[in-house]
């Protein structure tokens, strides 16, 4: 366990809208170096948390620290110390690659004698060295998120807030662009993350999940796979898997099924019992059978799950914490 001080804290933080709560007394730790994920529909609270971590928005209650800077009385200290992506890229697509730099060394107040080298660092991590010239708005969508993130590094912070940053860029952009999280993280960057690609969640050291402004999950990946979840999960392999979702979702015991590619996931109370009264009521119904096997559930089986225990429940639950 690392014995610094956490380089983010939240304790019971809530932000109030009038009458509505977008943030609702929500308390984590992010450790320094560590990649946390923050996860969560639409709605669910994740942007509102980072711009009041940001010190853009000022919390309605609570208390929070970034970077050992407080929320509430350090906003403008705490915008010093971080770097900051949204998934608009935040960029001014009628300048240069080269001004859009510039521009944010004079926003940042890189020191005059490092402004070039790292303007060439920015340059080489995007690879937009031969572009250096061109404008901004003709750039693909991976040029221009690493762009931005190296905009939102310039000044080296040592917390950097990505807010849904691969949304719009191609799978293979979005690898590199984890890659290059990795190598922040390995030289002590801490990055908090918000994302709504599952696969992601995977790189995340950590994972939150907030829902309906509550963060009611933490942990790691494996913790949430192996710890979250008291259903099994049963994959099938099937012809006309839609229709097969239907007949199985009538089963007793059954709590949900969801296409999974070509695929069915069913999350079942008990998978001993429900394996065969699956494949009985297929059968019955003409549907052939590839594969049928309970398997460890992927995170979106979690997510799901842990989503629909919440909203069955009419009382606020504690956060569910391994």
């Amino acid at each position: 366990m690392n014995s610094e001080a956490p380089a983010v804290t939240l304790k019971d933080i809530t932000k109030s809208f009038g009458d509505f709560v977008a943030v609702d007394h929500v308390s984590l730790e992010v450790k320094k170096g560590e990649i946390f994920g923050f996860l969560g529909p639409n709605g669910a609270g994740k942007s509102t948390t980072i711009r009041m971590l940001c010190g853009i928005l000022s919390p309605t209650s609570g208390s929070g620290s970034v970077a050992g800077f407080d929320v509430h009385r350090d906003a403008e200290r705490i915008k010093e110390r971080i770097g900051y992506m949204s998934q608009r890229f935040s960029l001014y697509e009628d300048l240069t690659v080269e001004e859009n730099i510039d521009f944010y060394s004079g926003i940042y107040k890189i020191p005059p004698n490092k402004k070039a080298e790292r303007k060439e660092w920015v340059l080489e991590m995007a690879g937009l060295r031969a572009h250096r010239s061109a404008k901004t708005a003709i750039l693909s969508a991976g040029w221009k998120q690493r762009l931005a993130l190296g905009c939102a590094i310039l000044h080296e912070p040592p917390i950097i807030f990505l807010d849904e940053p691969t949304s719009g860029v191609d799978p293979i952009s979005r690898r590199n662009f984890w890659d290059l999280i990795y190598h922040l993280s390995e030289q002590g960057t801490t990055i908090f993350v918000t994302t709504h690609y599952l696969d992601e969640a995977e790189y995340c050291d950590r994972l939150g999940l907030i829902y309906r402004g509550q963060l009611i999950a933490l942990g790691t990946p494996e913790e949430l796979k192996s710890g979250f979840m008291t259903e099994d999960v049963i994959e099938v392999s099937c012809d006309n898997a839609q229709e097969a979702m239907e007949f199985i979702e009538e089963l007793e015991g059954v709590r949900h099924a969801v296409l999974f590619g070509r695929k069915l996931h069913v999350v079942v109370e008990d998978a001993d019992r429900a394996l065969p009264a699956m494949q009985e009521i297929l059968a019955g119904q003409g549907i052939a059978v590839h594969g049928m096997e309970k398997i460890l559930p992927s995170l979106e089986d979690v997510f799901v799950s842990i989503i629909e225990a919440r909203d069955r429940l009419e009382v606020p639950q504690q956060v569910y914490k391994k």
